[in-house]
């Protein structure tokens, strides 16, 4: 077995922007020369999230209109009494969502359904540079 573990640096729009990051998963897996494994991929940080969905439109709405059902901005957050930065529902929904996914491959393929892609959530009130952790575990 083999480690190979890489990061890539992400530039988001501010909250609720939803970065595919299925290329660039799969493109590392092809370069890494391993057939099988998995592959982990991490969002440092706890206001963003990792998870697959279907990348459409409707979704791209869908999510984040749910997001606010699930932890609205306009309640009280006990977080806002310590640091006072609005974001108190932000980490409520990265925890929510999670900052991982493990994602088996064959044959140097990710073990994707036909619409199913792996994104990246910016779930901060603000632009962020996110830094992504990929770690593949293989051979």
């Amino acid at each position: 077995m083999q480690i190979v573990t890489k990061e890539i640096h992400i530039q988001t729009r501010g909250e609720c922007d939803i970065v595919d990051l299925t290329n660039r998963i799969q493109e590392f897996v092809e370069a890494s020369g391993l057939k099988s494994g998995l592959v982990t991929v991490f969002v440092v940080g706890s206001t963003a999230a990792v998870t697959t969905i279907e990348y459409e439109p409707g979704l791209l709405k869908d999510l984040p209109a749910i997001l606010e059902r699930v932890a609205p901005k306009n309640v009280e957050y006990k977080h806002e009494e310590m640091w006072h930065d609005g974001n108190g529902h932000s980490h409520i929904r990265a925890s929510l969502i999670g900052p991982s996914l493990v994602i088996p491959f064959r044959n140097q393929r990710l073990c994707l359904g036909t619409w199913q892609q792996i994104v990246l959530i910016e779930l901060d009130i603000r632009a962020r540079s996110r830094n992504i952790v990929l770690q593949i575990l293989g051979e």
